[in-house]
Parts: structure tokens; sequence; C-alpha cells
């Protein structure tokens, strides 16, 4: 059973600080978001979702010649990013409420699913896993930003005394990739860390098939 870890909406982190989000994160999450994107080089037309859109902080990253479905659980947070949205008249992207582990999509229906610090705040991150490959077109990216457990015994020994209180505020420390890697069927494409001294790792992983010819670059 899952360890029992707030919804965004009702996280202490999201509830109370949602206002200042972007000012914030913009400069600590957006260039690494911004680059991970760019390296994607995502074809004109591709389907893209991205799950957590928060406040709509990757929007701006992407292509304007695709199509991005952005949905998060927190309405608030959703309020801001159409807003943003509004504002730069951005006509290749939606918005949505909806929930990261019961995704309202049909199978196979984007070339690119994406989540950025999102994976160790729902309470089941590996049922959150499973409905983004789930959704995710034969061939398609997998892309997800976070935090994951150190490797090194000594560091994730110091930062594990740190969980009881980041749970508190909705997002857990432990999580390890090889935890969202091990129930579903993924080809890891690519893990690194956009500099040495980055607490986030990037995933990008290949879903198995017969790849579509706009996510097969």
């Amino acid at each position: 059973m899952a360890s029992p870890i707030a919804h965004p909406h009702e996280s202490k982190i999201y509830s109370e600080f949602s206002r200042y989000y972007d000012k914030i994160f913009e400069n600590v999450f957006f260039p690494r978001i911004k680059r991970v994107i760019g390296e994607l080089n995502i074809e004109p037309d591709s389907s893209v979702l991205e799950v957590g859109v928060g406040t709509g902080l990757a929007l701006s990253a992407y292509p304007t010649d695709c199509h991005v479905t952005g949905i998060d659980l927190a309405p608030d947070m959703l309020e801001r990013a159409q807003r943003k949205v509004d504002r730069e008249g951005w006509t290749h992207i939606d918005l949505a409420v909806g929930d990261a582990q019961d995704l309202d999509f049909a199978d196979d229906s984007f070339d690119y699913v994406t989540s950025f610090h999102v994976v160790s705040v729902v309470p089941e991150p590996k049922r959150m896993m499973r409905e983004m490959v789930r959704v995710c077109r034969p061939g398609g990216r997998i892309v997800i930003i976070n935090h994951f457990r150190s490797e090194r015994r000594m560091i994730a020994s110091v930062v594990d005394r740190l969980d009881p209180v980041t749970r508190k505020l909705g997002w857990r420390t432990t999580l390890r990739m090889s935890e969202l890697l091990e129930s579903v069927p993924l080809e890891l494409v690519r893990r690194y860390k956009t500099s040495p001294q980055s607490l986030f790792t990037v995933m990008v992983a290949r879903k198995p098939g017969a790849a579509s010819a706009r996510a097969a670059s």
C-alpha cells in the first residue's frame, strides 16, 4: 500500500504558495525544463501530454507547431496556467483538470508524455507511470524530470531523514527511478543530469513498438 501523500491541491506547498509558484521556481526549474524539451526535437503536428502542468511553467518551452494538452488536479494552479495561455494567445495548448493516476485519455493517444517534478508528489507513483505509458503511442517518448533517491548510500541516508518533513509538505524524497521502471514496458533511452551539481535527474524512455514518424527522432 502506498504511503499517504496529499494530492497536489491538498499539499501545503501548493495551497499556500501557489500564488508565488512561478516567482519561486521559474529561475530554478525552467532553464532545465526548457533545455530538456528543446533536446527532444519535437516534430511538427506531434501530440504532447504534460502531466501535472501546474501554473504552466513549462508551456512556453514547447514548439508552437505541436499540440500540447496539460492536465493538473489543482484548479487554482490551472487557473493561473489558463491566464498565461490566454495572455500569450497560445492556440496549440489545451488545459483540463485531470488526475495523473487516472488519465482520462484513450490508449496510445500521445507522441510524447512529459512530467516535471510531479511523480514524487502523487500518492501512487507507479500507478501514474503506468497511466503515462498507457496513453503514450508505441515508439513514443516518456520524459520525466524529478528528484530520485541517490544511489550513494551516504547521501541517501541524509536525505532520507528529511522524508517525514517533506511528506507533510506533499512530496517524498525516497522515490527510486527503478521503482518507476520495474512495472512498465519501457526502454530507457537516456538518464542524465543537466549539471553535475543538480539534485534532479532527467529520464527519457521509449514505449516499445513501431515508432510513429513524429516521435521516432
